[in-house]
């Protein structure tokens, strides 16, 4: 709260006119009585006042226009009072005082896929004045990291000092000191987080913070307005962290299980279900956070809209009680995001697989099934690539299909100038992951068979090795063009066929129109 005399006051005889052309609300102390002016013409006064203009910035950042206090020299003391009122009433008051309320029921982030990392960048505004950003999406990240040592600039940025409230809900328990000049990343008395870069799996020890995020609004068929979340919270990471992620990105963005990911704190800050869905491609995706349809328009002229969310099949997402980053403490879960895979089948015939990798140890975290932006196609522990892949190599050769040399970093590949096609992709065979609850997802041509030219393609399925953490992985290539939602209140998965059968593509969500 600032105070400060009123220049907007001139002298006329023995009394003073108030001339602001803003007077929101004027208070006269005149003996023992206090009155109230709402309106109307400016007050006059007696000349042995005091005027005072106080401004009052909101927890939103706003600035309500100037309150004018008049009262004279023989009830100073009642100003305080009066001060105490005040203050109690902006902090309490909704920040429509200062402009009309929005309350976004959904929002939305556009993504690019880079054609060289293959990985999935967002691309969201952050800082004051606002810097757009180009953020790796991490679907199981734990938060919002950024480089903080290059060029960060922003009137709004706050570190988290030690014991605060933030730190409690970013479970961030150290405290630490830095020893140089503060600056964003670096300053004494605050609490820190492990931002770890799941691309190159290494953690490093950052600042939290909090800072200013604008995203779009939706009502699921068009971006709607911007809207900020004020105390958006953070950790900074230095530049070195950046090494191995796509050029040009800033950091990562976490949508993990976690208080602080992404959709927790937008969920948190506009009081929506804490949900949100994503549908990447080869080129441009979306992720929608919040309650709302999923609307593409359809890939040719004349061909209806189709709303995704009403095309999903449902099941349960499971816990990792052991952490799968970089970086963690003892006892805590993972942030990922697992499925219950019970079998693979393969043109409708059971693979036979160690059913036991399947499951999660619950001592270690070892084993079980989750979905990764970050690996760019699926992952399979090696026992379980050798069933598969076997398995499909004897499916396409009862269809006639030629193998051919491998294509690294592929090891089956086939001749597919002679192969059909249809609306999903090259009629190869099925491969079908059933879930615990009975329900299937199953991987067509468009998503099992990757393209190398006009005469080879590729199974995209890559062996893990014998060691690997989690024995299946499905990566970006085989979830693309699918809607997945992700409800984290009831801890369920929502999946949609590939989007082709419904004649569209992740790439016709209106991101140029604004609703």
């Amino acid at each position: 709260m600032a105070i400060q005399s009123l220049p907007e006051a001139v002298l006329f005889g023995d009394h003073v006119s108030c001339l602001a052309p803003y007077p929101l609300l004027s208070i006269i102390n005149s003996g023992n009585s206090i009155l109230s002016l709402q309106g109307g013409s400016p007050p006059t006064i007696p000349i042995n006042a005091f005027l005072l203009s106080i401004s009052i910035q909101n927890h939103n950042s706003q600035i309500i226009p100037p309150i004018i206090v008049i009262m004279d020299n023989s009830n100073f003391n009642h100003f305080f009072t009066l001060l105490l009122l005040l203050l109690l009433f902006f902090i309490t008051a909704p920040s429509s005082l200062a402009e009309e309320s929005f309350r976004p029921k959904a929002l939305v982030l556009p993504v690019t896929k880079d054609s060289s990392t293959l990985q999935y960048l967002a691309k969201i505004n952050q800082r004051t004045p606002l810097v757009p950003l180009s953020l790796v999406v991490d679907l199981g990240g734990q938060f919002q990291w950024v480089d903080c040592e290059t060029n960060y600039v922003s009137s709004t940025y706050r570190p988290a000092r030690c014991h605060s409230a933030q730190c409690s809900l970013a479970k961030a328990n150290g405290c630490g000191d830095c020893f140089s000049s503060p600056k964003p990343g670096c300053n004494n008395n605050t609490c820190g987080l492990s931002p770890d870069n799941t691309v190159t799996h290494t953690a490093t020890s950052g600042e939290l913070a909090q800072d200013v995020v604008s995203i779009q609004s939706t009502n699921g068929v068009n971006p709607g307005r911007s809207v900020t979340v004020s105390r958006f919270l953070f950790s900074c990471a230095p530049s070195s962290l950046l090494q191995g992620l796509a050029n040009g990105a800033s950091g990562m963005a976490g949508l993990g299980r976690t208080k602080i990911s992404l959709p927790s704190q937008f969920a948190s800050a506009f009081s929506f279900h804490r949900k949100f869905a994503f549908c990447f491609s080869a080129s441009d995706g979306v992720v929608f956070f919040g309650d709302s349809p999923y609307v593409f328009r359809g890939n040719g002229q004349g061909v209806p809209s189709v709303d995704a969310s009403k095309l999903l099949t449902f099941t349960p997402l499971i816990t990792n009680p052991v952490s799968t980053a970089s970086a963690s403490s003892q006892g805590e879960p993972s942030s990922e995001y697992f499925i219950g895979v019970k079998s693979i089948k393969i043109d409708n015939k059971i693979v036979q697989i160690n059913s036991s990798l399947l499951s999660i140890d619950s001592n270690n975290g070892v084993g079980g099934t989750k979905i990764s932006t970050i690996d760019p196609y699926t992952v399979l522990e090696a026992s379980i690539y050798k069933a598969v892949t076997e398995a499909f190599d004897r499916a396409a050769a009862r269809r006639n299909i030629t193998r051919t040399d491998s294509y690294a970093p592929f090891e089956f590949c086939y001749d597919s100038e002679d192969v059909d096609g249809n609306e999903l992709g090259k009629t190869v065979p099925t491969i079908e992951l059933v879930m615990q609850n009975g329900v299937s997802w199953n991987i067509f041509g468009a998503n099992s068979m990757v393209n190398i030219n006009d005469l080879t393609m590729c199974l995209g399925f890559m062996n893990g090795g014998e060691k690997t953490r989690t024995s299946i992985v499905l990566g970006g290539y085989q979830i693309d063009n699918h809607v997945l939602q992700f409800d984290l209140a009831t801890s369920r998965l929502g999946f949609s066929p590939l989007l082709f059968a419904y004649h569209t593509e992740c790439i016709y969500f209106n991101m140029t129109s604004v609703a």
